[in-house]
């Protein structure tokens, strides 16, 4: 770590998305920017979370995609998969992308200090050199920006440490002949499908009747169906003791004394904000019960001069939102437009096999406001039923039942990360059931159906308790 300036405007800690973005628009404004980093540049999407995550997912799909051929005309269509293979290419690219992510905070005039920083007062900060026997070194800041995310959580409960967890997952060089996933979130529905699209026997183990607590319930029940009909095996509704491993693999206690058994183990229960180690406690800076800081809507932790964004904060935990964060600090502090970002409506995505995408409220959630309509359509798409597949398509608009606005959107099917992210920008404009009505279709499109849907399946006027 090469000697740094006694002085900036900003030190932000961790560079990832959300650091880095808050870095270049800080300094875009003219401030004198130094950002620190203990591991690599581009943090958890870049180096161990979205990007690659997908990258596997495109893999796994390709083996759908080449059984399909066979019912369109291609013959010859056999291929095998290499673990290995793949895990060599995702390394080189991971490489490529880090680097384009320093020359992005190079041309934009930010210093880069590798190393692990830490608070020594509101206006100081100490970085050690990353172990690599370099003197620790103070700067003094005007403010400071703390961005060092999540990292994955082991006490859900015993055992979990000897698990893989989504960042070993991404490392593997064989494909595991059984996997056993623990958790019901995202990241466990995602690599439970992506593995057992490469070829693993996959057991999803979580103590709820449902996956993906927090999504729409019905949205819910489909993606259980899809994963059920593509092997997987759901292992639901049964609190879980504790993980052990022996010679032949890994067992999982469940509350029934029943045991289940796989090869390999993944530990997808969650994650918990990177908050050790940061002196935050010597200044004075709260956290929550889960361990995040806690910030009010401008990202700031009430103490002078230090603000946090991104996963740290736990506020909703996307790549996107934390980027948005980190420039709407950005332009309050150094340009003088006082930005907020809107957390009520956030597209989000989980990259199953199908996919399932969301933006807006739940039909619970909206129920919980007042009387909404429901329109459902299911189908099977056209691709995959040309060549003999039986899976569907689901697509849901929750609408306001006072005013006609459309207060969520969901979909279960290929391509429904893309088509949702098109209909947010309807949604964050408030779109009415109407303007979907009078919007002409693309012929033939999965997509036409949101604006097909004319009859209200149901109209719910009260909430009731979702599983």
């Amino acid at each position: 770590m090469s000697e740094l300036s006694k002085e900036y405007d900003l030190v932000v800690i961790g560079a990832g998305s959300g650091g880095v973005a808050s870095a270049r628009r800080a300094a875009a404004h003219g401030a004198k920017v130094l950002i620190v980093e203990a591991d690599r540049v581009g943090g958890t999407c870049v180096i161990r979370g979205c990007v690659p995550k997908k990258l596997m997912m495109y893999a796994a799909g390709f083996g759908h995609a080449i059984e399909e051929a066979r019912a369109y005309g291609w013959t010859d269509a056999t291929a095998s998969f290499s673990m290995a293979h793949w895990a060599d290419a995702k390394a080189r690219e991971i490489d490529r992308l880090e680097g384009i992510y320093g020359q992005l905070l190079a041309g934009s005039g930010v210093t880069l200090a590798r190393g692990r920083a830490s608070l020594l007062a509101a206006d100081r900060v100490q970085i050690d050199g990353a172990g690599q026997g370099q003197a620790p070194q103070q700067v003094r800041t005007k403010r400071v920006l703390i961005a060092t995310g999540g990292r994955p959580s082991h006490d859900a409960l015993p055992g979990l440490d000897l698990a893989m967890t989504s960042n070993e997952v991404l490392d593997m060089r064989e494909v595991p002949a059984s996997l056993l996933v623990v958790g019901g979130g995202y990241i466990a529905v995602e690599f439970a499908s992506i593995l057992a699209g490469l070829g693993a026997k996959v057991t999803l183990a979580y103590r709820g009747s449902l996956p993906l607590r927090g999504f729409d319930q019905d949205m819910r029940q489909r993606l259980a169906d899809a994963l059920t009909a593509s092997g997987i095996t759901l292992a639901a509704g049964v609190a879980l003791g504790a993980l052990t491993r022996d010679g032949q693999g890994f067992a999982l206690q469940r509350a029934d004394g029943s045991l289940l058994h796989a090869d390999a183990a993944l530990n997808a229960t969650g994650r918990s904000p990177n908050t050790e180690g940061l002196g935050l406690a010597e200044v004075g800076i709260a956290l929550d019960q889960r361990g995040a800081i806690v910030v009010d809507a401008d990202s700031h932790t009430g103490v002078p001069g230090v603000w946090a964004i991104g996963d740290v904060t736990q506020r909703v935990n996307l790549t996107p939102v934390a980027i948005a964060e980190g420039r709407a600090f950005a332009d309050t502090e150094f340009a003088g437009r006082p930005t907020r970002v809107d957390h009520r409506t956030v597209a989000s995505a989980v990259f199953t096999d199908p996919p399932l995408a969301s933006v807006g409220f739940s039909e619970e959630d909206a129920a919980r406001r007042g009387p909404v309509d429901i329109y459902l359509s299911e189908f099977r798409p056209m691709k995959s039923a040309f060549a003999g597949g039986q899976s569907k398509s689901s697509m849901k608009l929750v609408v306001d039942g006072l005013n006609d606005r459309v207060l969520g959107v969901h979909m279960l099917g290929p391509d429904a990360p893309e088509i949702v992210q098109s209909l947010a920008v309807a949604i964050t404009c408030g779109a009415t059931k109407r303007d979907f009505d009078r919007t002409l279709a693309v012929h033939p499109t999965a997509a036409e159906e949101f604006v097909l849907m004319r009859e209200p399946a149901r109209r719910r006027l009260r909430a009731m308790t979702a599983a």
